[in-house]
């Protein structure tokens, strides 16, 4: 999933916007100055790192913007084995397993032990893989509930705290009106991840070359069942988010709510404008009072396995995600929402996105959602499982069948394919 913008862009607006440049890994070292070249899709990103190249004459970095979310990591293997990739590329955090494996991207563990904890255990942990780090994090999507606080208080309904409560408060919305619904079932890979994070499991882990897979484990089986019932009760919407169809019911008062990363207000006021001020977001619901929330979203910047600078290329990055002035800038002008603790505490004092009007507890709270994510281990095949999650749950929920049955077949693509590409993976 993309980088999420905080104010009025949306979704698939972080798009490519040149193409690549044929120019290798940075230049210069010994005694001279050091150019690093970055590559990566953040907007505005040029006028962040101008600021670090007028106070840092010795490394100076530039800056590619050289395509999209879904688009660079393809592109980054293309040019790394050509032998033309940049230093430093930004990726989103379940695809960075994927490159990896696939030898692009350098272990800068020992170069970033030092900053490490300017960062939630949730975020970073995004970041490393077999206890190794890949990547430093830039900007973090914790999950929360976002919803129409008039509408709530039309329907009589109080902001659910737990997952029973949202059960009850979707079943009263729709009793008193059939066309209008709290939320959405969950259909795609990323929320319903999200989902299995906050109840404590992971899709994937691993131990030296060795993967499990455990998308059909107790706590995806136990999100799943919640949902099944949601389902077969009939009271939340069952098609995917961000159709035209599913923006019409937002628009038209009758989608109550939106479960997503900490960037949903913007998207929510691109599709629905004229709605601004009537929102509020709170908490994730939970299972239990001891569990956190999960991630949807977000996104890292590695090192290259061919830049000769690991040392520059880290001190900028410590800078860029990790300092007040750095992560201060990436949300003040990238408009993102930043993955360190420094970067976060500054907007404590920003004005709160023009959906929530005048909730000015919101990045307090988003805070805390981003402090208490809980881990997440992606794989390398991210992907795959996404997609085969969407296609066995869309057969399911139209033959009347479960999230479990949904389950068991990503169980089963997921194992089927990382063998199928020579992963060696636990029974």
């Amino acid at each position: 999933m993309n980088v999420r913008r905080i104010g009025a862009l949306g979704v698939g607006l972080t798009v490519a916007a040149g193409l690549l440049t044929g120019c290798s890994a940075g230049s210069g070292g010994d005694d001279g100055p050091v150019t690093l070249t970055y590559w990566g899709w953040a907007p505005n990103m040029d006028e962040v790192i101008g600021e670090w190249n007028a106070a840092n004459p010795d490394i100076q970095v530039k800056y590619t913007e050289a395509a999209g979310a879904s688009d660079l990591p393809p592109k980054l293997l293309s040019a790394e084995r050509a032998g033309n990739g940049p230093d430093m590329a930004q990726a989103e955090y379940q695809k960075i397993p994927s490159l990896v494996v696939s030898g692009v991207v350098q272990d800068i563990t020992e170069q970033t032990e030092s900053f490490r904890d300017e960062f939630s255990d949730g975020a970073w942990a995004q970041t490393t893989l077999d206890g190794a780090t890949y990547a430093v994090p830039q900007d973090a999507g914790p999950m929360m509930m976002f919803y129409r606080k008039d509408l709530l208080a039309q329907y009589g309904v109080e902001v659910p705290t737990t997952w029973d409560e949202y059960q009850r408060a979707a079943e009263t919305i729709h009793a008193a009106d059939p066309s209008v619904y709290l939320g959405t079932l969950p259909q795609d890979g990323a929320t319903f991840t999200g989902y299995v994070q906050q109840a404590g499991g992971q899709w994937w882990t691993s131990k030296g070359s060795t993967w499990t897979v455990d998308a059909d484990g107790a706590e995806s089986t136990e999100v799943g069942d919640y949902w099944t019932g949601l389902a077969d009760s009939d009271v939340l919407y069952e098609q995917p988010y961000l159709t035209p169809e599913w923006n019409k019911l937002l628009t038209d008062g009758k989608m109550l709510s939106w479960n997503a990363g900490v960037w949903a207000p913007g998207v929510i006021e691109n599709v629905a404008a004229d709605t601004a001020g009537n929102w509020a977001a709170a908490p994730l619901p939970s299972f239990s009072a001891d569990q956190g929330t999960g991630s949807m979203g977000g996104s890292a910047v590695l090192v290259t396995k061919s830049s000769e600078h690991a040392a520059e290329a880290t001190k900028f990055l410590e800078w860029l995600n990790g300092s007040e002035e750095g992560s201060g800038l990436l949300a003040s002008v990238s408009n993102l929402y930043p993955a360190s603790t420094a970067g976060q505490e500054q907007l404590a004092s920003a004005p709160v996105p023009a959906l929530l009007g005048d909730q000015s507890d919101f990045y307090s709270m988003a805070a805390e959602a981003s402090a208490t994510a809980a881990p997440a281990i992606w794989g390398p095949n991210v992907q795959t499982s996404f997609d085969a999650f969407s296609d066995a749950l869309a057969a399911q929920l139209r033959d009347g069948g479960s999230y479990a049955d949904a389950l068991t077949s990503v169980q089963k693509t997921t194992v089927d394919d990382l063998e199928k590409n020579g992963f060696d993976v636990s029974k």
